[in-house]
């Protein structure tokens, strides 16, 4: 006779973690709990939560690498355990630091002399690598004028209003006035005659982007140069330029090799750009370049002897992973110049399939520019009725994550969505995209007109009331459409 026994709770060889308890109870969210859970039942839980994100590959907001060859996945696990500071313990790594840093200055036009070290290091990202070269230029320029006698508690930075948070934030952690060229309509970048009419003695640089966040366009940094000569030859200055590749960095010297914006303008003292984005690795990691030994402050650089031997440490983190960095020189050796250039020829017919399926709709004005970072940055003609605040929400059906999003003072009125074209962003994709905003186009027109109709209605009841401009209802709908996206995220994200 065979004999059964009823399985205990606690025999793991039967229970599969959906049959045990951890799935019938809430984990903690706040505080360490005290028992342990098994490791299959951990990794599932965890994992079952994580499908509530949104999909990488379909997140056209992020200008970040979300996809990667699996030979790099494998070395991105294979040295995830290795601290990247520990030089003298990891001395490969620290080397293949040194190559990237000169592969990019080379590809960067760096005046470097034969065998000569490129000056640079690896950060987080572009935002400490921008922090790093302010901190540089903040301290040539007090030492020069501690050295002529002068006040050197004010110094500023000049860039436009279209900059990424990380001036802001570089300005604000370290006490530098950020002079800000206010944008116009139709013309969403820095303007190199007005930045160079705001610097003044206390200018330690003028900032200039390879790259807007808001619509990819890149920054006429030529132009700036050759103003930025003129004045400093009249003035006796010596103001410098830093300019943030952060994006256009690795697209520039492949598809336009002939625009001049690199060290090869005289006045070009540094350079970032994110080997995250167009670098083609995944978040984690960034490069800042300068053009000399003479442009970074010894004194910022600090050495280390309690890791084994003497380090030079020149960066705002200390301990993180050397994964991104081999990941980096994975990419520059694997795909060569080659291999980039065919890479970003790719992103660039791709934003062009999607920006001549978008203007064939008849429905939209393209913003971004066909010269610049290969994104997508369109608005609708007509928002009368809805506007691309509901565009953005309505494609979320579809799986699509399109910022909508306004632009800086002076252009705010201006409501624009975005569409980032990444390695791994197909035609396919791109024709997909465009059914589906179509898609949403009808259905959002068989809509009642929400915003817009109670905006009319108050207004009507309102008497004595001078009647409203088009700019000013416009900018009044998108102030309400963004406080409704943020309240509706807010609401979502609220834990229970």
């Amino acid at each position: 006779m065979v004999l059964s026994k009823a399985a205990s709770e606690f025999d793991l060889s039967v229970h599969s973690t959906f049959a045990s308890r951890y799935v019938r109870v809430s984990l903690p969210r706040f505080k360490i709990p005290d028992n342990s859970i098994p490791k299959d039942a951990a990794y599932q839980i965890i994992n079952d939560e994580l499908m509530l994100d949104g999909n990488p590959r379909l997140n056209l907001a992020s200008f970040v690498t979300t996809w990667m060859e699996p030979e790099c996945d494998k070395l991105i696990m294979d040295s995830i355990n290795k601290n990247y500071v520990d030089m003298d313990e990891y001395p490969v790594t620290t080397e293949l630091q040194n190559r990237c840093v000169n592969m990019i200055a080379h590809l960067f036009n760096a005046p470097l002399g034969e065998g000569e070290a490129a000056v640079g290091v690896g950060t987080v990202g572009s935002s400490e690598a921008i922090m790093l070269a302010g901190l540089a230029f903040k301290r040539k320029w007090q030492n020069k004028m501690m050295a002529q006698g002068k006040p050197h508690d004010k110094p500023n930075i000049v860039t436009g209003a279209n900059v990424q948070v990380c001036w802001e934030k570089f300005a604000r952690y370290f006490e530098v006035e950020l002079k800000e060229v206010k944008l116009e309509d139709g013309y969403y970048v820095m303007d190199p005659e007005k930045a160079v009419e705001m610097v003044d003695e206390n200018t330690i640089c003028v900032a200039a982007i390879l790259g807007s966040t808001l619509n990819g366009e890149f920054e006429d940094v030529k132009r700036l140069n050759d103003l930025l000569v003129e004045k400093n030859n009249e003035t006796g200055w010596d103001t410098p330029i830093h300019v943030d590749a952060a994006s256009g960095g690795f697209i520039a010297p492949f598809i336009y090799p002939e625009i001049e914006w690199d060290f090869r303008l005289p006045l070009v003292k540094s350079i970032n750009v994110s080997g995250h984005k167009y670098g083609l690795v995944y978040a984690g990691i960034g490069w800042v370049i300068w053009r000399n030994k003479e442009d970074l402050p010894e004194e910022l650089i600090f050495h280390i002897n309690y890791l084994g031997a003497d380090q030079p440490t020149f960066t705002l983190n200390f301990s993180k992973g050397s994964s991104q960095v081999i990941a980096q020189y994975y990419q520059l050796i694997r795909l060569g110049y080659e291999g980039y250039k065919n890479v970003m020829e790719n992103c660039e017919e791709n934003a062009r399939v999607l920006r001549e399926g978008l203007e064939k709709t008849g429905k939209f004005n393209i913003v971004s520019k066909e010269i610049g970072v290969p994104l997508v940055a369109f608005s609708l003609k007509d928002n009368s009725r809805h506007n691309e605040f509901e565009i953005s929400d309505h494609l979320r059906r579809f799986g699509w994550i399109v910022p909508a999003y306004t632009m800086p003072p002076n252009a705010e009125h201006v409501t624009v969505l975005r569409v980032v074209i990444r390695e791994d962003f197909s035609r396919t994709l791109a024709e997909r995209l465009v059914n589906d905003i179509v898609k949403v186009l009808n259905d959002i027109d068989a809509l009642p007109a929400r915003v817009s109709a109670k905006l009319a209605a108050a207004t009507e009841e309102r008497e004595g009331v001078q009647k409203k401009t088009a700019m000013e209802v416009q900018l009044e709908i998108t102030n309400i459409w963004k406080k409704f996206v943020a309240d509706k995220k807010k609401t979502k994200n609220v834990i229970c």
